[in-house]
């Protein structure tokens, strides 16, 4: 399929243009300071008795604290009906269009509030929106991150010392407590590329990526869990911005981004899911994938940040996908099927399947009876909010 982006290229770049201006420049990676966190406060995450544990992505809620009913819909009927031991939104939960800071604590808690309704573990990994009303609201993904902190089923930390704000690995205990039966790595891929780099302009409008000393990072855990377990330890890994192996699996190569290219690929991969825009990725590819190869313990990499892209396929032994785009606040396929697209994503994990991810599968807000008119539904009044 060739690249489409005349429905999203401009909205893209305008969402974009103003973030980058109040960013000023100040592009360059944030180094944590807050200790690693456990999962969910000592209660823990595990396998059931059965063996199995269901995890669901969300990403791309991005609004602002009038939040459109229907994104909370989503993520409420989401929950009801597939009733996940874990949560992750992946990334843009907010928009720039927010002047004080309490409307950014709003804006998040529309989105947090029903998974702590429900008492489910939640974590949030930071995308390139999370920051775009900082000039004017102060709210650095540091104070954000100590906002949600106050919220009880949260499970989000970052680890000390590594690029970005967002990085932690929680593990999944298997029957009986005995030990790390699943990963789940959850990173921080940045916001925007610089305009320069080593004194060249950069001409094309990208992204930032995974930092070098976050592949390190995964690399040390990954064999301090190995070691930990007695073997690797199978685990999903998610972060906003797709990585270049994204668009190499749709197109079976690295090189020839064709339709034949990306039947042949479709063969070869298993792709199930819609393109329906190109993958905004950095401007460089920070050998992550490379890095979980060579591991072998990740079995899939999930993204968000290309609202209306939602396929998935099996990239040398590693599952690449997308979430679909969770927030109606924000752009979608455009005309009467603007909304069409809106989702998530469910992974079923079985300790006694290979692998332990036994499938994955999107769920969109079509088949959960809401409302998909173009027109926007933002709520009348904030919601209280959910703190203990």
């Amino acid at each position: 399929m060739p690249e489409n982006t005349s429905n999203t290229l401009g909205r893209r770049r305008l969402l974009g243009l103003g973030a980058a201006t109040a960013a000023g420049g100040a592009l360059a990676a944030q180094v944590a300071t807050a200790a690693p966190a456990s999962a969910s406060r000592g209660r823990g995450l595990s396998f059931s008795d059965d063996g199995t544990f269901r995890v669901v992505q969300f990403n791309d809620t991005q609004d602002n604290h009038r939040t459109d009913v229907r994104t909370i819909q989503l993520i409420e009927r989401t929950l009801d009906a597939e009733r996940p031991g874990f949560v992750v939104v992946n990334g843009d939960v907010v928009n720039g269009d927010m002047t004080t800071a309490e409307q950014v604590r709003q804006a998040y808690n529309h989105v947090v509030l029903p998974m702590e309704e429900r008492r489910i573990p939640w974590a949030v990994t930071f995308g390139n929106h999370d920051e775009d009303s900082v000039a004017a609201t102060g709210m650095t993904e540091a104070r954000i991150r100590e906002f949600l902190s106050g919220y009880r089923y949260n499970v989000g930390g970052t680890a000390r010392g590594v690029s970005g704000d967002s990085n932690q690995v929680l593990t999944v205990r298997t029957r009986g407590g005995r030990g790390p039966g699943f990963a789940l790595w959850l990173l921080d891929s940045g916001r925007y590329s610089p305009e320069t780099i080593a004194g060249q302009e950069v001409e094309e409008y990208t992204y930032e990526t995974i930092h070098a000393d976050q592949v390190a990072w995964y690399r040390e855990q990954s064999v301090a869990l190995e070691r930990r377990a007695g073997a690797p330890v199978p685990g999903l890994m998610f972060f906003h911005i797709p990585l270049w192996e994204h668009r190499f699996m749709w197109f079976g190569s690295p090189t020839e981004w064709t339709e034949e290219s990306h039947a042949a690929a479709v063969v070869k991969h298993g792709i199930v899911g819609e393109r329906n825009e190109r993958e905004y990725t950095a401007q460089f590819n920070p050998g992550l994938f490379h890095a979980a190869l060579e591991r072998g313990d990740v079995k899939g990499i999930f993204c968000g940040h290309d609202h209306i892209n939602t396929y998935v396929g099996n990239y040398f032994g590693i599952q690449l996908g997308y979430g679909p785009g969770t927030g109606f606040g924000t752009y979608g396929l455009g005309g009467d099927d603007e909304h069409r697209l809106r989702g998530a994503r469910v992974f079923d994990l079985d300790l006694d399947h290979p692998g332990v991810l036994k499938s994955t599968r999107p769920v969109f807000a079509a088949d959960l009876g809401i409302d998909l008119s173009p027109e926007p539904q933002p709520l009348a009044t904030p919601k209280p909010f959910g703190h203990r």
